[in-house]
């Protein structure tokens, strides 16, 4: 499919928690691409305000399209307010994810936004599909973060048979190669995250951009453990934690919200399979 909007490359920097902030946004959106941040990384309305207010004022028309990722999980206390603050500044694409994408359509679709839902799997795609939204994040395995299990290329075939729409894809895609392939396969773009999380734009920590650059695939644990959803994450980071990858347990209560998933994020560190890369 025709993007709607001005694209270099049809790639999407994704959205990470406490990583992507308005510098990442920015520099991906110059560069020719999407960039896109979860509202969670502003701790407070007023700073989602001020983020929102420095990316609209450092972009201009032909740069990519800047992307608003929302929880719409119910433990996100804040959806409503962040979606006021969405509707006043318009971000071409509203990505939502952890939750159903309906409380989100109708306020994006009002002002000529995009809705793309993130999804894990099939039975999540059809409930998106039929919601409405206009595209999909698939998130597959080899992501990094919170991740699937579906390999991309089964994923996106899979989808494409009863959806017509966008589709993203992000799993272990970090360089032109991987990209080729996702969309010879039938994606319209993909999400890279782990490929930008060592870029000097990004937000992760010194040591955290060091461990990407160290580390390769085999360093790689996914556990529910941490968070509640599977996710991807650096071994080294889990020990450094005084916690044992090889025995991490099994699934915590899911909460997204406020300083409990902060603290989670903020020491153990993800990473997708496309780190070998870089």
């Amino acid at each position: 499919m025709t993007l709607p909007f001005s694209m270099r490359l049809p790639v999407i920097s994704a959205p990470m928690f406490l990583v992507s902030g308005p510098e990442l946004v920015i520099a991906a959106c110059k560069s020719g691409i999407g960039g896109a941040f979860p509202t969670p990384n502003c701790r407070t309305l007023s700073e989602l305000d001020s983020c929102m207010g420095q990316i609209t004022d450092a972009l201009s028309p032909g740069d990519g399209p800047w992307v608003a990722n929302m929880i719409t999980h119910s433990s996100n206390s804040r959806l409503a307010e962040d979606l006021a603050l969405v509707a006043e500044y318009k971000p071409p694409v509203v990505i939502t994810a952890l939750g159903s994408p309906k409380p989100v359509i109708e306020k994006v679709k009002s002002y000529g936004g995009l809705v793309f839902a993130d999804v894990v799997n099939i039975n999540l795609a059809r409930k998106a599909a039929t919601a409405g939204v206009d595209g999909m994040a698939c998130i597959s395995a080899g992501a990094g973060g919170h991740t699937g299990h579906l390999s991309p290329l089964a994923f996106i075939s899979a989808v494409r048979e009863f959806y017509d729409g966008y589709i993203a894809v992000g799993g272990g895609i970090a360089d032109g190669s991987a990209m080729a392939g996702a969309i010879a396969a039938g994606a319209d773009m993909v999400y890279m995250g782990t490929r930008f999380l060592a870029a000097s734009e990004s937000r992760a920590q010194d040591d955290y951009k060091a461990m990407i650059v160290d580390c390769g695939p085999d360093d790689l644990v996914v556990s529910s453990a941490i968070t509640g959803t599977p996710a991807s994450w650096l071994k080294p980071s889990l020990g450094a934690a005084g916690l044992d990858p090889d025995n991490l347990g099994g699934p915590v209560a899911r909460d997204y919200s406020g300083d409990g998933a902060n603290k989670r994020w903020k020491d153990i560190w993800a990473a997708g399979q496309g780190l070998q890369s870089i």
